[in-house]
């Protein structure tokens, strides 16, 4: 078995995602427990659809609790005292300018499990987000994206 990789997160983050185990473990566990044994008590499992849908069901929310359970295992808090904004760095709110386009956006970048695009948080694992770790304000930056390579100036990092 590999090593869970880690991943850096808020302690709201890490709050949400337990809330969100438990709800899984006591809510959605016994819901579907309780859709097996009525279909079961239906008769016929070999023709009962609604018995293999919860069946099924039933193997994906384990999976999902297991993966959870894994993210939430791998996670270290981040200290955002400890962070600065010499640099892009996980936590930060970047404004880039598109140099093509001449759009500016801003991105705060935060761990895969926190993204949101419409909350304008970039998970740090986008081609986005990993082009512009590291760099400082000023800098242009060739990212390679789907559609090409775009270049980027860093306006302003903040927190």
């Amino acid at each position: 078995m590999n090593m869970s990789k880690v991943s850096y997160i808020t302690e709201e983050g890490l709050k949400k995602l337990r809330e969100e185990l438990a709800h899984l473990e006591s809510v959605e566990r016994p819901n579907i427990s309780k859709q097996i044994a009525e279909a079961r008590d239906k008769g016929d499992l070999s023709e009962n659809a609604e018995y293999d849908a919860a069946k099924e069901a039933q193997g994906m929310l384990e999976m999902k609790i297991a993966k959870l359970k894994e993210t939430i295992a791998g996670s270290r808090i981040i200290d955002e005292s400890k962070l600065d904004t010499s640099k892009v760095q996980i936590m930060n709110k970047v404004k880039i300018k598109n140099l093509k386009n001449n759009a500016v956006m801003t991105y705060t970048l935060v761990s895969e499990s926190e993204a949101d695009l419409k909350a304008g948080k970039l998970s740090i694992s986008t081609p986005i987000a990993k082009g512009l770790l590291g760099h400082k304000v000023g800098d242009k930056v060739d990212i390679q994206v789907p559609s090409g390579i775009i270049p980027f100036e860093i306006l302003e990092i903040a927190l």
